[in-house]
């Protein structure tokens, strides 16, 4: 029997090390969306989604075969599993559908909010200790996230149910993530999460009625960064998820939001004025107070229930 602690260590250090791979998988997402962002002016989104997919699910498989795990096993149709590839779904295609019907600024500052719906479920189902001092700090990170994209009242429309549900998707998607079988790799969960995406793809193409476009040269490159990128940034975060605390690692999504702001400096001459930094610090404080200053022990009932079973 191995116990759940020897999979997932609750400490100080794996904390540390669950957070760097957060950090590290936010800094492959927004090299991904550099690469997509170009794609999308010559290729349908669900198009885009399907190529993006298949090119993860077919590298992720590769590597499972090489180091010789099971691509089936009956803990992939276990229900943690079921459940996390509808999340998956759910968040791809709700949030690719948010950022073309809404303004892009609502979809980003709704999808900051993906570490609180986290880290309350992180509470509510597998007993981890969340003191108010950690949700104090997460706030004040939402604020700093709130601070820089700054939206405008009239941009929250309807449409923005879409973002708010594509949210959730993603926060389920991560929290089923931490709940899958042990049995499961890394490389098992990045193909099956891969093949969501697929699927996303394809329910987006038969709702806009979108047809296949042969991509040139340059878009074909773009698209393979964005999957090499994105196989990177899935692994670091499958990794970061299954390491330490939920509820302390998962406030450093935030730093997305810097590498974007950096990519955007660099390679599209956006400006910053005094709220982006003020935003910037203020999520870089927060993220670095939860590590540091806001550890508390855990109480986890479910790890424990897993630890009887494996």
């Amino acid at each position: 029997m191995v116990a759940m602690t020897e999979v997932i260590a609750i400490d100080h250090r794996a904390n540390r090390m669950g957070s760097f791979w957060m950090v590290f998988s936010m800094a492959a997402f927004a090299i991904e969306d550099v690469f997509v962002k170009a794609a999308f002016e010559k290729l349908p989104v669900g198009q885009i989604l399907i190529i993006f997919g298949s090119g993860g699910a077919l590298v992720f498989a590769c590597l499972a075969v090489l180091k010789r795990e099971r691509l089936l096993s009956a803990d992939v149709f276990s229900r943690p599993m079921l459940v996390r590839a509808g999340f998956e779904v759910l968040g791809r295609l709700f949030y690719v559908l948010a950022i073309t019907l809404s303004p892009l600024s609502v979809a980003m500052v709704i999808l900051q909010a993906t570490p609180i719906v986290v880290v309350a479920g992180a509470a509510m189902l597998f007993g981890e200790k969340v003191g108010w001092r950690r949700w104090a700090a997460i706030v004040v990170g939402l604020a700093g996230v709130i601070a820089i994209i700054r939206p405008g009242t009239d941009s929250f429309t309807a449409s923005s149910v879409l973002a708010v549900i594509g949210m959730l998707g993603f926060a389920g998607r991560d929290l089923a993530s931490r709940a899958a079988p042990a049995s499961l790799g890394t490389l098992v969960l990045g193909l099956y999460g891969f093949l969501a995406v697929i699927a996303a793809g394809a329910t987006f193409m038969l709702w806009e009625s979108e047809v296949f476009v042969r991509p040139d040269l340059e878009t074909s490159l773009y698209l393979l960064g964005a999957i090499l990128a994105g196989v990177t940034a899935y692994s670091a975060l499958m990794k970061a998820m299954r390491t330490g605390e939920v509820s302390a690692v998962t406030p450093f999504r935030y730093t997305r939001l810097i590498f974007g702001i950096f990519f955007g400096v660099v390679l599209f001459g956006e400006q910053l004025d005094s709220m982006m930094f003020l935003g910037c610090g203020l999520i870089v404080v927060s993220g670095l107070f939860i590590l540091l200053g806001g550890q508390g022990k855990l109480k986890n009932k479910f790890s424990a229930t897993l630890s009887r079973e494996h």
